[in-house]
């Protein structure tokens, strides 16, 4: 060997066998090559915590598979993606407005995948006579763990455009749509287009117009507008706002339409791409400015209203109240994001040798890890409680208004606060976009955006609380969560603060203003705080019954401590034991397995 092949910092004369293994590449592999299910303790519980035997049967194969795949092939697929993101062709030979997007392979190959993998799930579940619904909402948990992008794309606007088709479309126009989606050849080519230069969340005051060209139930409209912010913007169907002519300009006379970006006939649809926005992060999704020119669209409404014109005036309630669903998927986009980053920093930790020893040996990240270990298990409690299912200690099915919002908000800042986290903990590292924590944190940060930012959702809230008493079946979510618990410190602390939380709902009610608009956000937080303690405490006691250990108690009262307890005057500095750092070895081995 000539020294040429030797790299020259390996001849300096402070150099050990000991340091260079510090920075041998091939041990800082990181979750990319894990199985994302088998290495997750909690998550393998939860689905045992919320599925039958016989139906955890049918799962359990499949999410194997499925987290080998998202660990795998897909996370490194998402890398590629996001080097080469999609592109836009504007114009084809003959400058004829075509509105192409192209799709790099490394996505096309990963969408397949995906929904290869989740198509024999559903099949084997529907042959089983069982429920896929709960195994794919954690299938797209690990997806999210590896490209948000990929999983907005899948999820974009799908079932929204379903659920409003099926109810108000035309029956030619909803059996030719209906028909697009049971063959499987509409997957992931569906978005709703809302926001406009205009308002932002301001829905409002968009300006998009549409114009009856005929037909009794409005099966002949033209729209003209622009739409400042599309996701998948290369769908083909489009669940779009605007407002009818005649009707209110104010959110009265706000309606949705179903737009084709090809009409049943073949021709193509006044639906031009202006271009695809240059964002921080999911730069797997295209999201894009659309023009919509004489496009043919369909009207997704009732009858008209005398106030609201040709529209019925409850076009953007309709769509909010289907954005609950959508925000619970933006919600578990960031427990996804959290998720990878709390799995890299504790490989990181494992493997990095700093000061002596293994940082993750280390009291202070021990601390840290510790907490985002926590904060990721309570996270996931809301956001699978949210879809409604049922559990072993709970059978009783409820779905919160304002559960939802509250949980969007709480999950999708920790989603954020987690990845900045990860690449504090990477250091220097973390901070290079060759290692994989400086993407989480690109991509988490459009999480608070997406269906709402902290401060929409807080008036989500308002209006639960006070047009439809929604806070009261929170509550009572709470109640019952407590009511099976254990009688121990944690339950009892928690129950007080669920009485607390009531007060507080009571107390806000009787401000006024401004004032009480102000204080909207930490009632939502103080919401999401007693929400996510009183479901750990729920897993809890089943994780006892059911013969599991203690684990499960340990992270309820580590959370409880944080979030709910009084620290007294020296903040929990003079308590007498630290349980974070006395049982972290158990905590952090039922958060990843290697």
């Amino acid at each position: 060997m000539s020294d040429y092949d030797v790299e020259a910092v390996d001849r300096l004369p402070f150099t050990t066998p000991e340091k260079s293994e510090r920075y041998r590449t091939e041990n800082y592999q990181g979750a990319v090559g894990l199985n994302w299910y088998t290495t997750d303790p909690i998550l393998q519980t939860t689905m045992a915590y919320y599925l039958r035997p016989d139906e955890l049967a049918v799962a359990e194969p499949h999410l194997t598979h499925i987290g080998e795949l998202m660990g795998g092939p897909v996370a490194r697929w998402a890398e590629e993606t996001d080097r080469n993101p999609p592109r836009l062709e504007r114009y084809d030979r003959w400058g004829h407005d075509i509105s192409r997007v192209v799709m790099p392979p490394s996505f096309t190959e990963s969408k397949r995948a995906v929904l290869d993998a989740q198509a024999r799930l559903r099949a084997d579940a529907r042959k089983a006579g069982v429920s896929s619904s709960l195994m794919l909402f954690a299938s797209n948990y690990l997806l999210d763990q590896a490209d948000i992008g990929m999983g907005c794309a899948l999820g974009t606007g799908g079932g929204m455009v379903q659920s409003l088709v099926s109810a108000y479309a035309p029956a030619d126009v909803r059996d030719y749509v209906l028909g697009k989606f049971a063959s499987g050849e509409w997957a992931g080519k569906t978005a709703q287009m809302l926001t406009e230069r205009t308002g932002g969340s301001d829905l409002g005051a968009l300006e998009t117009t549409a114009r009856r060209t005929g037909g009794r139930h409005g099966d002949a409209w033209l729209l003209n507008g622009f739409k400042w912010f599309a996701s998948n913007c290369n769908g083909e169907a489009f669940v779009v706002l605007a407002k009818p002519e005649g009707a209110p300009d104010s959110s009265r006379g706000v309606a949705n339409f179903l737009v084709l970006r090809t009409r049943r006939d073949g021709s193509r649809n006044g639906v031009r791409i202006r271009r695809l926005k240059d964002k921080l992060g999911t730069r797997s999704v295209a999201s894009g400015e659309v023009e919509f020119v004489d496009a043919e669209a369909f009207l997704l409404s009732g009858e008209p209203s005398a106030d609201a014109g040709p529209a019925d005036g409850k076009g953007l309630g309709r769509m909010m109240e289907l954005t609950n669903a959508a925000r619970l998927g933006i919600a578990q986009f960031a427990l996804g994001n959290a998720r990878r980053a709390l799995v890299e920093s504790l490989c990181y930790t494992r493997t990095r040798d700093a000061f002596g020893g293994k940082l993750i040996y280390k009291p202070l990240m021990q601390r840290k890890l510790a907490e985002m270990i926590v904060d990721v298990e309570a996270a996931q409690a809301m956001v699978f409680d949210g879809t409604g299912a049922v559990n072993h200690r709970q059978p009783r099915q409820v779905r919160q208004r304002i559960a939802v919002p509250v949980t969007k908000l709480k999950v999708c800042r920790l989603g954020i606060t987690m990845a900045s986290d990860a690449i504090e903990i990477h250091g220097g590292n973390g901070y290079i976009e060759s290692w994989p924590v400086a993407r989480i944190l690109r991509d988490a940060q459009v999480n608070t955006i997406w269906e709402g930012s902290d401060n929409i959702l807080c008036l989500d809230v308002k209006r639960g609380i006070e047009k439809a008493a929604a806070h009261e079946a929170l509550l009572q979510r709470l109640h019952d969560a407590v009511s099976v618990s254990d009688d121990d410190a944690t339950t009892q602390l928690v129950a007080r603060r669920i009485e607390d939380l009531d007060a507080a709902i009571t107390a806000w009610t009787k401000l006024e203003g401004a004032v009480a608009e102000a204080r909207l956000f930490p009632l939502a937080q103080f919401m999401g705080d007693v929400y996510a303690a009183a479901l750990l405490c729920e897993q809890a006691a089943w994780e006892r019954e059911t013969g599991r250990g203690d684990r499960k108690a340990l992270v309820a009262r580590l959370f409880a401590r944080r979030y709910l307890a009084d620290a007294g005057p020296l903040r929990g500095i003079d308590a007498d034991t630290d349980e974070a750092i006395e049982r972290f070895d158990e905590l952090a081995a039922g958060a990843l397995t290697l």
